[in-house]
């Protein structure tokens, strides 16, 4: 019996909170508050992300600057990204799209970090679903008399260790992105 299957299904639970939490603004411009914006480009007929139409730079610490690969869908993108209610006003200047963020205040930075935490707890349930999964299969196995019991409990503890790594690792991506949140 192996658990690489587990190991990959934990890890992808692990990398989709990196992503989700990557999107918390900090006090800092990050293209991955924006990257992932769909708009809706060439009069509709084209629903792409930010970053498929455009690159995307950081020239200042609190501004993300967009310059699209096609001038013609500037205000398309710019038109998306406000009512992508992100909290800023991106500015249209010359085909190039600016976007600055202002200085995060201290209830907006708690606001933030409680949203961490709802984020960070998603992807510890992920993370229990898949290990009750397994231990289900693991008892449906010793049940059925294919899986001895010595074995059982001793799959039971490596899956246990294996939890217990990725869920060490969503408390390291929390505490850092909760420093960053908390920095001024």
């Amino acid at each position: 019996m192996d658990l690489a299957d587990v190991n990959q299904k934990m890890q992808r639970a692990v990398e989709f909170t990196r992503a989700d939490i990557a999107v918390i603004r900090t006090g800092r411009a990050n293209p991955a508050l924006v990257e992932n914006v769909m708009i809706n480009a060439y009069g509709g007929t084209a629903r792409l992300k930010v970053m498929e139409l455009g690159t995307l730079s950081v020239p200042e610490a609190n501004m993300i600057v967009i310059t699209p690969y096609d001038q013609s869908i500037a205000g398309d993108i710019r038109r998306d990204l406000e009512a992508a209610n992100l909290g800023v006003t991106p500015v249209l200047d010359n085909g190039i799209i600016r976007i600055t963020f202002p200085p995060l205040t201290e209830e907006r930075r708690l606001e933030y970090v409680k949203m961490l935490h709802v984020k960070l707890e998603d992807g510890r349930v992920k993370i229990r679903q898949v290990r009750h999964e397994k231990m289900s299969e693991f008892k449906r196995l010793f049940e059925d008399g294919t899986l001895p019991e010595d074995d059982r409990y001793s799959l039971e503890e490596e899956l246990q260790k294996v939890t217990d790594k990725m869920m060490e690792e969503i408390e390291k991506l929390g505490k850092v992105k909760q420093e960053e949140l908390m920095k001024i």
